[in-house]
């Protein structure tokens, strides 16, 4: 079964940081690239971060360039977000997607919140 679970969303300040997990099971995590995206009400869903199944690139959206950081431990089967110096924009649901070839299906977390706010 596979399963993608995110942690590590909240409530932080601006100016703030945290950092995102997404532990994947149920596949063979290293044949993957990662990426997150996020998405808040009214807004069309966006890439936030990309990474290569053996970390060897990384593509960031321009808004979050210089401030978040993707990494991944294949070891553990799990990919990173450090995101710094948070802003009310970056407010939203954090989702992590697996990919691979367009032949092999995508798989998708279920979430987790981030919200940045005074």
């Amino acid at each position: 079964q596979v399963q993608l679970v995110e942690s590590g969303g909240g409530l932080v300040q601006p100016g703030g940081s945290l950092r995102l997990s997404c532990v994947a099971s149920g596949f063979t995590f290293s044949d993957y690239g990662m990426t997150w995206y996020r998405q808040a009400p009214g807004i069309e869903r966006e890439l936030v971060a990309s990474i290569g199944s053996l970390g060897s690139y990384e593509n960031y959206g321009d808004p979050v360039k210089g401030r978040f950081t993707i990494s991944r431990d294949n070891a553990k089967n799990t990919v990173f977000l450090q995101m710094n110096n948070l802003k009310p924009e970056d407010t939203g649901a954090y989702y992590c997607k697996a990919y691979s070839s367009p032949r092999k299906p995508e798989y998708w977390g279920q979430g987790t919140q981030v919200t940045v706010s005074p």
